[in-house]
């Protein structure tokens, strides 16, 4: 079950990445359009200027309009084990064709007026019916009168079917289905700032395995994050309803309530982290400061820009997993405070400071409440440098750098950044190593990256050297049911594709 999520958690961040580049386009193109901003600035009102910022508003928005099909999409392509490029076009037209039912019916046989609107959870059914048909068919044989439409050209054909009796069960199970996930996306709603925290708190803790991903889609895209009207539209979810509200010019007030979901991240990313960094650093003896200050630096230092928290997470997780939940706990808080205080930034990625500046400054004090970010942050720094600095200097955590023998028994900032020496081995070299340290080709059964780390399967995980995958630049291993994840930061997608190269897996 923990492999099957863990699968699901590394499918959703295919569509994932898309987003901050599609943030990156509305959140300046809405910012710098409207009214205010001209006033305020009056050089951008050149029509050339507001012209380009206008297409970047639309281009922006034409991907979180989109959002349903990019997650069947994408689905359909990470859990594909093969031919990925046939199951995502099997994707686009099974969804399309999903929608059409479903829009077809209404047409036919409901009142005028009625909506039937399966967002992600549509996508997940149909990026899941696509992968396992795809899994199963892409190598089918037909009669030799049929031969054309065999293999890989069998599987739009099949899954169009599919997506068409599975439009037809969605057509009239969901409105239910919707009418309930509304009624507990208002209890939690009814619950306030105590379900605001629990989702902080939770969400945090599931980082630890990777298994957010499986989690927060389902509040930022169902009616589990919201319901609004917006532009004469019903809009469901937390982030669909903040982009739909960016894009509205008319849009005055402060943004959705449903930014909770997200404005907690901010002061924990970009103030509680780096703080913790630097409690860490301060904790080692003097002589290793030195040697490790760039691990605490470099991990700070990508918290507060990015909000990628996983690089200085991982340098304390395994070695006092209670101090991750004192983390988790801290966050939580940070989430429950940020409702209370009415910050509602909303964000594309992350909680680092290029999200605050793209949806929180740029637009504008009344929309968002974006000063009192900075105000609180100082605040948390204060607390998560205390905490972190009390418990590991206390309980004399093992940090990479506070035992005199960290050489052998920990990561040091050299391997958090690829050191030197796997800087002068090339990328082929180095996966080469990796394979052999996770016992040869003939035990690795799939290699999959998210955001910073490997997701390998593996016949038994007895045989992987794992401090061999240390040495060679991963910040931590893991162990899950099936397999490993293996932090390498932002060269895990680069290896995993090398090695799928060189294991001949058709990826």
């Amino acid at each position: 079950m923990f492999k099957k999520f863990s699968q699901l958690g590394r499918a959703f961040m295919l569509p994932i990445a898309i987003l901050p580049a599609a943030g990156l386009l509305l959140g300046l193109g809405g910012a710098l359009t409207n009214d205010a901003a001209v006033k305020a600035y009056p050089w951008l009102g050149m029509a050339w200027l507001q012209t380009i910022l206008k297409v970047m508003s639309f281009a922006g928005n034409a991907v979180f309009s989109n959002i349903a099909l990019i997650f069947a999409v994408g689905l359909a392509v990470g859990l594909a084990s093969g031919d990925k490029g046939t199951a995502g076009l099997s994707g686009a037209v099974a969804f399309l064709v999903y929608t059409a039912t479903i829009a077809g019916l209404i047409q036919m046989f409901s009142p005028k007026g009625t909506t039937v609107d399966t967002g992600v959870v549509g996508s997940i059914v149909i990026g899941g019916m696509v992968s396992y048909l795809h899994n199963r068919y892409r190598k089918i044989e037909l009669p030799q009168f049929l031969g054309f439409f065999g293999g890989s050209r069998f599987i739009p054909i099949v899954t169009s079917f599919a997506a068409i009796f599975i439009g037809a069960i969605f057509y009239m199970i969901w409105p239910p289905i919707q009418n309930g996930m509304t009624s507990v996306g208002t209890e939690i709603a009814k619950m306030g700032s105590i379900g605001t925290f629990l989702y902080g708190f939770l969400l945090r803790l599931l980082g630890a395995v990777g298994l957010h991903h499986t989690i927060y889609p389902l509040f930022w895209y169902t009616s589990l994050g919201g319901t609004a009207h917006v532009a004469g539209k019903t809009i469901v979810g937390a982030q669909n309803i903040f982009f739909a509200q960016l894009a509205d010019p008319n849009h005055v007030g402060l943004f959705t309530y449903g930014t909770r979901f997200f404005a907690g991240r901010f002061a924990t990313m970009m103030f509680g982290l780096p703080a913790a960094a630097l409690a860490m650093y301060h904790s080692i003896p003097k002589k290793n400061r030195k040697k490790n200050g760039g691990l605490y630096l470099s991990g700070g230092l990508t918290s507060f820009l990015t909000g990628i928290t996983e690089p200085l997470e991982y340098t304390f997780l395994f070695v006092a997993p209670w101090l991750y939940v004192i983390h988790a706990f801290l966050d939580g808080l940070s989430f429950y405070f940020a409702d209370i205080l009415n910050i509602r930034i909303g964000n594309s990625f992350s909680g680092g400071f290029i999200d605050y500046l793209l949806f929180g400054i740029l637009q504008g004090k009344d929309k968002t409440n974006w000063p009192t970010v900075l105000w609180f942050g100082c605040i948390w720094a204060v607390l998560y440098y205390v905490v972190f600095r009390f418990c590991i200097s206390k309980f004399h955590v093992a940090i990479p750098g506070m035992n005199d023998d960290d050489d052998d028994t920990s990561v040091s900032s050299e391997k958090a950044d690829n050191s030197s020496s796997t800087k002068e081995t090339s990328l082929h070299e180095q996966s080469i190593q990796i394979i052999k340290a996770l016992g040869g080709a003939e035990n690795v059964e799939s290699v999959e990256a998210c955001a910073t780390r490997l997701r390998i399967s593996v016949t038994d995980n007895g045989k992987v050297d794992k401090k061999t995958l240390t040495d060679n630049g991963a910040t931590a291993v893991l162990d899950v049911s099936g397999g490993l994840q293996a932090i390498y930061g932002g060269k895990s997608d680069l290896y995993a594709q090398e090695i799928n190269d060189i294991l001949g897996n058709d990826n």
